[in-house]
Formats: structure tokens, C-alpha cells, sequence
């Protein structure tokens, strides 16, 4: 259908609006053809640019073409330093099936979600300072602004802190705590995200530390004004549509490129 001449688009309705332009994105956007290495190497790279570096705490992961494998990074490297070559593939018990060095020990409550979760191909988890900060008050993250939307009725809270999370009980309940949703904020802890792709996982947690940040700033001036349930699930199903997320995605790896050639 072409819309554009004489205005004719001026008389369609939000729904078909939103297809065509979704139409528009899939022939329009094209993206670099990534192995699941290289996704996760730039997406440490970018959160790292993000301030979801916190010394040698948090993971990265996302499943193998094996089954019951992931590919992560090897404990002892920041998130700067993360390169495919330096990657692990490891199996759910945490042994190195490729690559020098070991996994986090803390990984092991990824394993509990890809086992619950089988539409989970990336988990993220950090410790940035505004979901941090905000885990310590008790307070679960409030989506109410427009951009933050992609996370509406989409992040779950873990009230009590379970310990530090290498046993196998603190991956039970991080699991349960998550359910179907695709990020957790976890009580004196930090950040755990879930999602479909490695894109998507990169970009909720990039999402998740502003959305923090931005309720902080806001607390003070008074209370937060709840969004409409129906806008609100209309902008998340929106922003989550995947040829944006990649946009999304290739956009924050260009520009942590161009930081660290900076440096």
C-alpha cells in the first residue's frame, strides 16, 4: 500500500500505522551478521561503557549451539576486556568445554534459568550503581516514562537477599523470582536479565539502570504518576519489536567502539 501520496496515510488508524512502519523497518534496517561470540563479547564492552562494570562481578551468557552449554566470560577480566577470543564455552555444571581459565562460580544460577526458561537465550547480570542503589531501599523499579515502557509489568523484585548466589538454592529462587518476566531486581544485590536474544538482553539491561537512575531523580520532587496499563503494554510491545532492538544494539556497539578507540 503506498500511503504516502496526497496525505493518504492522514486517515489510518494507531494499529495500522504501527504495521506499516514495522513493515518499513524489516526491508530498511539490515545488520552485521554477528556470531553469538561477538554479540557477547560487544555487549560486555557496552554495558561496561553503560556503568554496569563493578570490578569482577556479573556475568554474561548466552547459550551454545551444544545443548546445555553457554558461551561466558573467564573470571579474573573486566567487561573492557572481554574479546571473542578470550570467551568460554562452558556446560551447565560450569566446566570449560572450549577456552583457557574458569567461568564465575557465580554462574550458576544461570544454568537454573536456561533450564526454566527455554525462550531465554541471554542472561545478563550486573551490579550498575542506580539499580543498586535503588535494590537497597527495597523499592521495586516503577516504570513510568515512555522510553522505560519496553519494561513495563516486565521486571520482577526480589524482596529478601539470598546470599551470594554460587549454591544451588540461590538459583531456585532467583528463578522463581523471575518467572516468565525478563528482568529481576534483586534485593542488597543488582540486575538480572533474561531475554530471547543477546541484542535484547544488552538493551533491557541498559534500559533497567536508567529507569533506576531516573526513578531516584524523581523520588524526591513527589510521588510517581502510575502510566495507563493499555499505552503502557502498546509502548512496550513497540519498543521490544526486534528490528528496533538490533537498531538499538548496533548503535550502542558503535559507540562503545568509537569510546574505546578514544582511550
Amino acid at each position: 500500500m503506498n500511503t504516502s501520496a496526497h496525505g493518504a496515510s492522514f486517515g489510518l488508524d494507531k494499529d495500522t500505522l504501527t504495521d506499516i512502519a514495522q513493515q518499513r523497518m524489516a526491508r530498511s534496517l539490515v545488520f552485521p551478521q554477528w556470531s553469538t561470540r561477538e554479540k557477547v563479547a560487544a555487549t560486555c564492552r557496552i554495558l561496561f561503557e553503560h556503568g554496569h562494570d563493578s570490578g569482577l562481578a556479573g556475568q554474561i551468557t548466552a547459550r551454545g549451539e551444544q545443548a546445555g552449554s553457554y558461551v561466558t566470560q573467564r573470571l579474573g577480566l573486566g567487561f573492557d576486556e572481554i574479546e571473542v577470543d578470550n570467551l568460554l564455552l562452558v556446560d551447565q555444571d560450569l566446566e570449560v568445554i572450549e577456552g583457557d581459565g574458569m567461568a564465575n562460580p557465580a554462574n550458576r544460577f544461570h544454568s537454573w534459568i536456561y533450564r526454566a526458561r527455554p525462550d531465554v537465550q541471554c542472561i545478563v547480570h550486573t551490579h550498575p550503581m542506580h539499580v543498586c542503589a535503588l535494590s537497597i531501599t527495597g523499592t521495586p523499579l516503577q516504570v513510568a516514562q515512555m522510553d522505560a515502557c519496553m519494561l513495563y509489568d516486565d521486571v520482577a523484585f526480589l524482596a529478601a537477599w539470598p546470599g551470594v548466589p554460587v549454591g544451588n538454592s540461590e538459583g531456585e529462587i532467583i528463578t522463581r523470582t523471575l518467572g516468565s518476566k525478563r528482568a529481576a531486581v534483586l534485593a542488597h544485590h543488582g540486575l538480572v536479565v533474561a531475554c530471547r536474544s543477546v541484542e535484547e538482553a544488552c538493551v533491557v539491561a541498559i534500559q533497567c539502570e536508567r529507569a533506576a537512575r531516573m526513578q531516584l531523580l524523581a523520588a524526591p520532587a513527589g510521588p510517581i504518576n502510575a502510566l495507563d496499563p493499555v499505552l503502557a503494554r502498546e509502548a512496550h510491545d513497540w519498543i521490544l519489536h526486534g528490528q528496533r532492538i538490533e537498531a538499538a544494539f548496533h548503535y550502542f556497539a558503535r559507540r562503545a567502539a568509537r569510546s574505546q578507540a578514544q582511550r
